[in-house]
């Protein structure tokens, strides 16, 4: 008992937190699994328990955004099939392509990613969404199925920070602003997220005794951001994306040079 005290002290405040830049920008896992595994738990463990908790803590963030109106469902659901498809896609590749390559190739978008935003001040702070309505609904369906395939893919061939290129594919290509960006990226990535729980689960990869607290902290972290970012707007999301991209680009130039 005294050990699992130790090990929820470092993972319960890290998983919170994890949840709050989560809810707001996507990125959380670049947080939450290295905190289990800071507290000692083998990789496919952290990984079944990081994501129990963090689907939990994405579920009360969607809540959140739907319930304020921030998320376009046509969008988040047609590009949800597209990422579950994506991500088996991108599994596959990854048995076929060097790890090292991909963090290299990585190590070089990341930043190109980082410059566009920088330069592109205005995008997703207000919803041109609406003035794309003469579209076709096919047309927008296929436009969400493609961001989802492509970022799935992504997610299966490397993952972290799936939830942000999401939510920045919907604001570029879509024209949505940044908060119904954010909101329809929970819901999109809320499908592959609870498709690898069942499969962490049913595998026995939870370690419940460690994932139902850090998965209440990751419910309050939630909760709090999408509040945070529904409140605050895109302007405070675009704060949080850029550190959310920042962590991304030392974690894969740091697993790259190693």
């Amino acid at each position: 008992m005294n050990e699992l005290l130790k090990m929820l002290l470092i993972i319960c405040p890290l998983v919170f937190t994890a949840g709050f830049v989560d809810a707001v920008a996507g990125g959380g896992g670049l947080i939450s699994l290295p905190a289990y595994m800071l507290a000692g738990l083998p990789t496919h463990q952290a990984a079944g328990c990081n994501k129990f908790s963090a689907s939990l803590g994405t579920t009360v963030a969607a809540v959140n955004y739907i319930k304020s109106g921030k998320v376009k469902f046509r969008i988040a659901i047609v590009a949800a099939i597209g990422a579950i498809i994506g991500s088996s896609m991108g599994t596959n590749l990854a048995l076929l392509i060097s790890d090292k390559l991909l963090k290299g190739m990585m190590v070089v978008i990341i930043p190109v990613v980082a410059i566009f935003l920088v330069t592109q001040k205005h995008l997703g702070k207000e919803d041109k969404g609406e003035q794309g309505e003469e579209r076709s609904l096919l047309v927008q369906s296929i436009i969400s199925s493609i961001i989802g395939l492509v970022i799935g893919c992504y997610d299966g061939l490397i993952g972290p920070g799936t939830g942000t290129f999401l939510m920045i594919a919907f604001s570029l290509i879509l024209r949505i602003d940044l908060v119904t960006s954010s909101g329809c990226a929970k819901v999109a990535n809320l499908a592959s997220n609870l498709t690898s729980v069942i499969i962490y689960t049913l595998g026995g990869k939870v370690i419940f005794m460690l994932a139902i607290p850090a998965a209440i902290c990751s419910m309050l972290g939630g909760y709090l951001g999408s509040r945070f970012a529904i409140k605050g707007g895109s302007q405070k999301v675009r704060y949080v994306m850029f550190v959310v991209i920042g962590l991304l680009f030392v974690k894969t130039a740091f697993e790259f040079i190693q």
